[in-house]
């Protein structure tokens, strides 16, 4: 099972090098993020609170620096993004996956798939043997795609993330994805 496992990603990540979408964030990107961030069926299930532009985009320039914001798009139209923070010393062989969304006038399109289908060779190529995230337990159809594409629940995390807007708090599903 495993071989025919680790003989099917490395023929998907074959395949996706000459597809590839994604990309590091950039300056110009500012726009689009944003927008993804605020937009009213990704907020909740994203890190930040709505909040205006100028607000925001310290936010935005933090990520930037840290170089762990990605965009993800075909022909120049972005249509996702999401974060890759590696984890540090003894868990160095680690790396975090957050602020995963793909823009709702795309959803429903094979796109997450095809984002985290790249998500996952390029974390395999930069030599990561582990990749963890957290989800909230409301987002079901993020649960399904993170589960169809080879994460394992691990835990859960209660009273993990509070929506100020909504004045409730939501219990997370960590799940992590292990290389071998």
């Amino acid at each position: 099972m495993f071989y025919i496992l680790n003989s099917y990603l490395t023929k998907l990540c074959i395949e996706i090098t000459t597809l590839t979408m994604i990309r590091k964030a950039t300056q110009h990107d500012f726009n689009f993020i944003y927008d993804l961030h605020m937009h009213p069926q990704t907020n909740r299930f994203l890190f930040y609170e709505i909040m205006s532009a100028e607000e925001f985009k310290p936010i935005f320039n933090e990520l930037l620096e840290q170089d762990i914001l990605y965009a993800y798009g075909e022909d120049n139209i972005l249509m996702g993004m999401f974060k890759l923070a590696p984890r540090q010393h003894r868990m160095s062989h680690i790396i975090y996956l957050g602020g995963v969304a793909i823009h709702p006038s795309f959803s429903g399109k094979g796109h997450g798939q095809q984002m985290l289908n790249e998500i996952i060779c390029l974390v395999k190529e930069r030599g990561f043997l582990r990749m963890e995230l957290g989800v909230s337990v409301i987002n079901t159809k993020a649960i399904h795609l993170y589960e169809k594409a080879g994460f394992k629940k691990e835990g859960l995390l209660k009273k993990y993330i509070y929506l100020k807007n909504e004045n409730l708090f939501l219990d997370d599903v960590l799940m992590a994805y292990l290389y071998e």
